[in-house]
């Protein structure tokens, strides 16, 4: 299964929804970017995104929600180590109430995962960054651990977005 983002403005995303109406994607909105995700067995039909390969999955992605992606950029010689940590988790978060699904997206080019989760409303996402769960589940390398662990490649970077329906 492959997951595909790209970028563009509303009316953009809405006219390859138009031309595409076969295909399945979510349109996301974020404070400085508008994005359309598409998950499936076929390929991308964006010219111009961003594919990546799911590593680990739980839940379904959903029409409405709160997204928050988490942009790790990963070495080489530690995507291994990466994905072992994320398919020999817990699974924490998929108790918390209001989660609604989390991918863990290899990218097919470059170096950059995407831990994608989505909730039901900003406040479950906060309800679960303010839990004890999420502390056990980033005690090694969590956003305020001093020393990265060695197969993070650069700085990691969060985006939040809401599921619109641009009809």
């Amino acid at each position: 299964m492959i997951v595909s983002m790209t970028n563009g403005t509303i009316d953009f995303l809405k006219k390859i929804q138009e031309q595409h109406p076969e295909k399945q994607f979510h349109i996301m909105q974020g404070s400085d970017s508008t994005v359309a995700y598409y998950e499936g067995e076929e390929p991308s039909i964006f010219s111009e995104g961003r594919d990546y390969e799911i590593v680990d999955s739980t839940g379904t992605v959903q029409d409405e929600g709160f997204v928050v992606t988490n942009n790790i950029p990963v070495s080489e010689e530690g995507r291994p180590t990466f994905e072992d940590r994320f398919k020999n988790r817990k699974g924490n978060v998929e108790g918390m109430d209001g989660f609604q699904a989390i991918r863990i997206l290899r990218p097919k080019s470059g170096k950059t995962y995407v831990v994608f989760t989505q909730w039901r409303d900003k406040a479950s996402f906060e309800n679960w960054r303010n839990s004890q769960s999420f502390e056990q589940a980033h005690q090694k390398s969590g956003p305020e651990h001093k020393q990265k662990p060695s197969f993070i490649d650069g700085d990691a970077y969060i985006v939040h977005y809401n599921m619109i329906n641009p009809e």
